[in-house]
């Protein structure tokens, strides 16, 4: 068989896998992998330069429309991709910065800065200076990387919701709560690892395991205050985004699908979100772990 012929059979069996995959999610109802567990904070490793910052740990950019402009054209797939017209459109609101607050003040994320759609490279190097918790040979390593990275590619016009753990920076461009949360959780998870720098490094190579942490952490929050319909939207957004995760690890194992087998998860992440959230609206306030 020539080698062409070849992907293609693979990848069509490998899309069929994921067809299969799929209608079991349907068939079983839902698969809760994400299920709410809180990140312990008991024992935390905080730099003290950061806490002493005095600095408000909530920042907002200031209004550039045609620059903001041109970052929501730039983020259209992924609002395509996660279905969700919030997703990069640079314009967070208070309910979204309200949650954050109340999540950095709950879990002692007193170090942690949040850039609501700022572009501020210069304050996030005095930031990687401080951040002792990181080894100096990590920070000016993969950490002045990182920063040189969204100093080139800001942000305010590529969009990308993430956490640095350089910096102790949440950076955020879309207005969804869960997301917010998400990227919380990677904060709070960062805070009580010894070598933070060295769990930075492994992010490059598995990072489903600190994805799964991080929005499992989300929904423990979500649903200790009771709040269900958050849950649900967490449920439509955090899914399909895990399943971006899922489909580029599986795909790395044949390259000839990874296509299928990348838009294939995101797609069964949305179905199995939106299964979840249709029997937990049915269940009424009764959300728990299955």
């Amino acid at each position: 068989m020539k080698p062409m012929k070849w992907r293609l059979y693979i990848g069509g069996r490998l899309l069929i896998l994921v067809i299969i995959s799929m209608t079991t999610i349907l068939a079983l109802g839902g698969c809760r992998v994400l299920r709410p567990v809180p990140i312990p904070i008991a024992n935390q490793h905080i730099p003290a330069d950061l806490v002493d910052d005095t600095s408000p740990p909530i920042v907002f950019g200031s209004r550039r429309p045609i620059l903001d402009g041109l970052g929501w054209c730039v983020g259209i797939p992924d609002k395509v991709l996660l279905w969700d017209r919030r997703i990069s459109n640079h314009r967070i609101s208070e309910d979204t910065v309200l949650v954050m607050a109340d999540y950095l003040e709950q879990n002692n994320l007193t170090h942690v800065k949040v850039r609501a759609n700022q572009y501020a490279p210069l304050d996030d190097l005095k930031r990687l200076r401080k951040n002792t918790t990181v080894a100096w040979p990590w920070r000016y390593t993969l950490g002045l990387v990182s920063v040189a990275g969204e100093a080139i590619l800001p942000g305010r016009v590529f969009g990308g919701d993430h956490f640095n753990p350089f910096t102790q920076t949440i950076h955020l461009y879309s207005d969804v709560p869960a997301i917010a949360l998400h990227e919380g959780g990677h904060a709070k998870d960062f805070s009580r690892r010894k070598y933070q720098g060295s769990y930075a490094a492994a992010y490059l190579f598995v990072p489903i395991w600190h994805e799964t942490i991080a929005s499992r952490d989300a929904f423990s929050f979500l649903e200790e205050r009771g709040e269900q319909k958050r849950v649900e939207e967490a449920n439509r957004i955090l899914y399909p985004a895990y399943g971006t995760y899922l489909g580029s690890g599986f795909g790395s194992f044949a390259p000839g699908a990874s296509v299928p087998i990348y838009y294939g998860s995101v797609l069964a992440g949305h179905l199995n979100g939106r299964i979840l959230s249709r029997d937990q609206e049915r269940r009424g306030s009764n959300f728990g772990v299955r």
